[in-house]
């Protein structure tokens, strides 16, 4: 039961750290935050993605990309381009680490407005974290699971962020329907996306970029929204409306 209880709460606060923060604030800057939340999310995502930390402006601008470029050549992660998701998954890298480290020249009207911490991405990115980390949930696991094929759900924990990165982009270029025409191969797997927090409402956040509920249609739910409602009546967020 720990070992449920740990993977359930790993996979929804690391999504929630990525679908909030990383996607909906630092590539699309849906909401705005003063500097003390905008940090507080900062370090949240990492904590919750730990070893599989994801940098926001490499994430912000690989994301903003994919929306300009959505199913074609330019495109950093299409499931189009590939025979399976790991392919894809190990291209995103490569671009990820060019930009990451700026070996590439990167369009100014990607590379602009998100938020930016070096001090933080120092520990954050650095392999003895990402390795303490690691030792962190085997510990975890040593500790209470019970039975041997427990320990198969420790990649899971590993890479947990590009992960959901990969359902994302494959699933949600791949399988299910279409509200709109958006010009791509985009598409909305399900139609309660309680599973990925409203992320495989693909072709609806295509349709609709700056709309931070990514659901459409009223039997669509989109479990980060009301989330980012409370946030905003509580004042840690603004909408940007």
């Amino acid at each position: 039961m720990a070992i449920l209880i740990f993977l359930i709460l790993h996979w929804y606060l690391s999504l929630f750290g990525q679908t909030f923060y990383l996607h909906r604030y630092a590539a699309h800057k849906m909401f705005t935050m003063n500097k003390f939340w905008e940090k507080f999310f900062y370090i949240f995502a990492w904590v919750t993605q730990g070893s599989s930390y994801l940098n926001a402006r490499a994430y912000a601008i690989l994301h903003r990309m994919h929306h300009a470029y959505s199913d074609t050549e330019k495109d950093p992660h299409t499931p189009h381009s590939f025979k399976d998701a790991f392919a894809m998954m190990m291209h995103t890298k490569v671009i990820y680490n060019d930009v990451l480290n700026k070996r590439v020249v990167v369009d100014e009207k990607f590379d602009r407005n998100f938020p930016e911490y070096p001090a933080i991405d120092k520990i954050a990115d650095s392999w003895y974290t990402r390795i303490a980390f690691g030792v962190a949930y085997t510990a975890f696991y040593v500790a209470f699971a019970t039975h041997w094929w427990m320990y198969l759900f420790l990649p899971i924990h590993f890479l947990i962020g590009p992960i959901h990165g990969a359902i994302v982009n494959w699933a949600g270029h791949k399988y299910g329907y279409r509200n709109f025409e958006s010009g791509d191969k985009s598409k909305n797997t399900l139609f309660w996306d309680i599973l990925m927090m409203g992320e495989l409402f693909q072709n609806n956040h295509h349709h609709a970029g700056a709309r931070p509920n990514f659901a459409a249609k009223w039997y669509e739910i989109d479990p980060t929204y009301p989330i980012i409602l409370f946030l905003d009546k509580i004042r840690v967020i603004k909408l940007v409306r």
